[in-house]
């Protein structure tokens, strides 16, 4: 089960090679847009087994003397308070989180851009709390008729009203801490104002998805397309690049639909004296060499079936929380159906529900409510938990597994009765909840305070970390401190999508 799909030093070394081959060939200055996830990259880990979450930092880490980084960041979004799916995160807070991460890597940003930027309220209260933190922000502007009315953006009116982010290395990298944060719309602002001022820069584009020279059904591509289900994109064969080349590649449709009016806006910015490379293809402005790492495809393709299915558990849980529409997960279980990708083809499915009528049939749960999970471990093995008046299935479940990783046998405590008991008391006697059993969150807090006068305790606590990675199904929706405790745990969770309780409001 360990075994790798993906290959990082080949691909670090391809995608370095080709960034610094187009930096060339734009009089050494390049605007790159850095599409999907800078750091924690956690679906191209979980579709290229061995791929590195954090190998784009990497990368950019072998290119640092070279490289300025900018973050742009919709206007709009900060206003509606736009959430980031997998850290659970305002796409704001997920900007400071952002460049946190970059400094940890020892990587600065340059500046932050506010794009669409109309004087929002909470946008204004964005950039000042940057601003006085010591982060220079940039403000560009809604554009009237963008993308369509060439003249109009192409102009002093348009690009050239924006603020110019002044750089100083060969390459400038934007980024964003999510799509349609308005990455393209900044780096075009930059050359049209570099070209002003007699510099010769170029435009390319680095997005791991789709992989550009696999097959359009290939399942990787597929589970591509599975994780923008939400957003309605769908991948097809370029047909700019079919029609130039004769050879078939693979776009999305967004970038496929935009091309022409891209191109025809990069040919207004380029200086025609000068012989800059026009694009043919939307294939033709990326750099993406993700395909070229892959060393199993038979791991991978495997890997990236079993995204598809947590990909449906996603948005099906999504929709009954009222986030997400139906169309959304009826389009994943159609990209399913299209590779016979089936439900319990995800080993852990069937058993955490087998777990739940088993514990039904004994009358052990909560609230009347019999929850069953299944966590299996890295090396294979299957582990069970359910819920009970003590304790969440999420808390059972880790607390279980990390006794078998630690071959403590099933008899011995883990936490002291004491320890359950006083925060039962503390719970429904003072705090006023309505349930004294212990979700993951606080039952890890309880694990680690019985670890400093149990040994075995402390045992069990130091199996946590091998848990990351590991794959986790419940049969109910879990409660805001067992999502936590998972998430945090780095499990990857799926759910039927079945409240846990009866009540409306759970904490």
């Amino acid at each position: 089960m360990s075994k790798a799909g993906f290959d990082n030093e080949k691909y670090l070394k391809e995608q370095t090679q080709a960034i610094i081959e187009r930096v060339k060939k734009f009089d050494n200055k390049l605007y790159l847009e850095f599409g999907g996830k800078l750091c924690f990259d956690y679906h191209a880990a979980r579709v290229l087994p061995g791929y590195d979450p954090n190998v784009k930092i990497r990368l950019l880490q072998s290119l640092k003397d070279k490289i300025d980084i900018v973050l742009a960041i919709y206007s709009g979004d900060i206003e509606k308070g736009r959430v980031r799916g997998d850290f659970g995160i305002t796409y704001d807070v997920a900007t400071l989180k952002l460049i946190d991460d970059l400094r940890k890597w020892g990587l600065d940003i340059l500046a932050v851009v506010i794009t669409r930027f109309n004087n929002q309220s909470s946008a204004v209260i964005f950039k000042n709390k940057l601003e006085r933190r010591g982060v220079k922000v940039y403000l560009h502007y809604p554009i009237e008729g963008y993308p369509s009315n060439v003249d109009a953006i192409v102009s002093d009116k348009g690009f050239g009203k924006n603020e110019f982010i002044e750089t100083k290395n060969p390459m400038c990298v934007v980024t964003a801490p999510g799509p349609n944060s308005g990455k393209l719309a900044v780096c075009l602002s930059q050359l049209y104002q570099e070209h002003k001022r007699g510099v010769n820069a170029g435009y390319a584009k680095f997005e791991t998805f789709p992989i550009w020279n696999l097959p359009l059904k290939h399942p990787v591509n597929v589970a591509y397309e599975a994780a923008t289900a939400d957003i309605q994109d769908f991948n097809l064969v370029d047909p700019f690049h079919l029609g130039k080349y004769n050879k078939t590649s693979i776009n999305y449709n967004r970038d496929v639909e935009s091309f022409p009016i891209l191109k025809l806006i990069l040919s207004r910015i380029f200086d025609k004296s000068v012989n800059l490379p026009m694009y043919n293809s939307p294939t033709d402005m990326g750099v993406n060499r993700a395909g070229f790492g892959i060393v199993d495809d038979r791991i991978v393709q495997e890997a990236a079936k079993q995204e598809l299915i947590r990909r449906y558990f996603r948005y099906n849980a999504e929709y009954v929380l009222g986030v997400e529409r139906k169309e959304t997960a009826e389009r994943v279980s159609l990209l399913m159906e299209e590779l016979g990708v089936k439900l319990l083809d995800r080993t852990v499915v069937g058993i955490a529900r087998k777990t739940a009528e088993e514990a039904e049939s004994k009358g052990k749960g909560n609230d009347g409510i019999y929850c069953g999970a299944a966590i299996q471990l890295n090396d294979g093995r299957i582990v069970t938990g359910k819920n009970s008046k003590l304790m969440h299935a999420a808390s059972s479940l880790i607390l279980n597994s990390v006794k078998v990783l630690a071959n403590i046998p099933d008899a011995i405590l883990l936490l002291s009765p004491h320890i359950i008991a006083q925060i039962g008391k503390l719970k429904e006697g003072i705090l006023d909840a309505e349930s004294e059993s212990l979700d993951l969150e606080e039952t890890l807090i309880a694990l680690a305070i019985s670890a400093t006068t149990n040994h075995t305790a402390e045992l069990a606590m130091q199996r946590l970390v091998e848990l990351k990675g590991c794959e986790v199904h419940m049969t109910h929706i879990p409660t805001p401190g067992d999502e936590v405790g998972l998430k945090r745990l780095g499990v990857n969770m799926t759910t039927d999508g079945k409240f846990s309780s009866h009540n409306l409001f759970v904490t």
